[in-house]
């Protein structure tokens, strides 16, 4: 992985995905104490950043490929379905059950075979191989794949041609690590003043644990609130760019995630996905393991089923200054 692959990925997805702007609030400034910019990634196709990693991804695939696999909680199964779509390949992806409903949903919409597994009884990337062999199909990995972490790198390029400062923490919602590696390598080569921070919900912290022991820690597989970045460890291939380029893990409660989700809409105009509203959690939150007079949180996706986008809304801010 270097800026190289990055930069290639960049150009390949150049006119398909959106390059989202770099928002800010001055009351969300008031409450972070500092300066807060928000990368809203919610706002790209299919609601997350996962389609530049699944365009980056597919329109690298050899000659003759017809069909590819993936397996996700939604939003990189939406970002494939659609790049799938528009390069002409079928597309299977692999859900859990429990997935929010707006998430398997869109992923049908946009005409991929939706297949179902229990994430508590199933081990997907057994079941994930296995049916990529059987069907003669490219298996997209959501996270350690260096297409799809240079193609979420492509975020990263547009922070460091937005955001004209150093230093400053680049707080990003981590689940395996492909977009926070991502970033991480693009930042280093063009903007190496900014430091990324990887950002996960309390009880979900495996990376933040990782790079405090400098090994990967696994979590059991559950269900949470942050659906989208519930991976039970970083990847083999992200850690190790983790390890290397990042500042220590942060991590936030679900009372501030909602808190967020709340805020982000009115004072931004926002819809988040709590998954998507980890980094700015943590940049409103916690204030004192940041640093920089300023600080960046990439809003990675706004996938939200209505009724916890209604709790969000309904929750109050005072209950998010209390530690995670």
């Amino acid at each position: 992985m270097n800026i190289d692959m990055i930069d290639a990925a960049a150009t390949r997805i150049k006119g398909h995905a959106r390059e989202t702007p770099l928002l800010s609030s001055p009351f969300l400034d008031e409450v972070a104490g500092r300066r807060v910019l928000v990368k809203a990634e919610c706002l790209q196709h299919t609601g997350s950043f996962k389609y530049r990693g699944a365009r980056a991804a597919l329109s690298a695939l050899p000659k003759g490929a017809t069909g590819v696999l993936a397996c996700s909680s939604g939003n990189h199964a939406q970002g494939v379905a659609l790049a799938a779509r528009e390069l002409g390949l079928a597309a299977v992806i692999l859900m859990p059950s429990d997935a929010p409903r707006v998430k398997l949903e869109n992923t049908a919409a946009l005409g991929a075979e939706v297949v179902t597994y229990d994430r508590a009884t199933t081990d997907r990337d057994v079941l994930a191989a296995d049916m990529a062999r059987a069907r003669g199909l490219e298996l997209i990995h959501p996270f350690d794949n260096p297409q799809v972490i240079a193609g979420q790198g492509s975020v990263g390029l547009e922070i460091a041609a937005q955001a004209h400062m150093a230093p400053a923490d680049v707080l990003v919602c981590c689940g395996g690590g492909g977009l926070t590696a991502g970033i991480a390598l693009a930042l280093e080569a063009r903007a190496p003043g900014l430091r990324v921070r990887p950002v996960e919900p309390e009880g979900f912290d495996d990376t933040a644990q990782s790079l405090a022991a400098g090994r990967i820690v696994k979590n059991p597989a559950r269900a949470g609130l942050c659906d989208a970045i519930l991976t039970p460890a970083p990847g083999k291939l992200t850690f190790p760019i983790l390890h290397r380029l990042c500042g220590p893990g942060l991590v936030v409660s679900d009372a501030q995630v909602l808190a967020a989700m709340a805020l982000a809409q009115d004072r931004l105009k926002l819809v988040l996905e709590p998954g998507g509203a980890v980094a700015l959690a943590a940049a409103l939150f916690r204030p004192d393991a940041v640093q920089g007079d300023t600080v960046i949180a990439v809003a990675t996706g706004g996938n939200v089923d209505r009724d916890i986008f209604i709790r969000a809304l309904h929750h109050g801010v005072s209950d998010a200054h209390r530690p995670a």
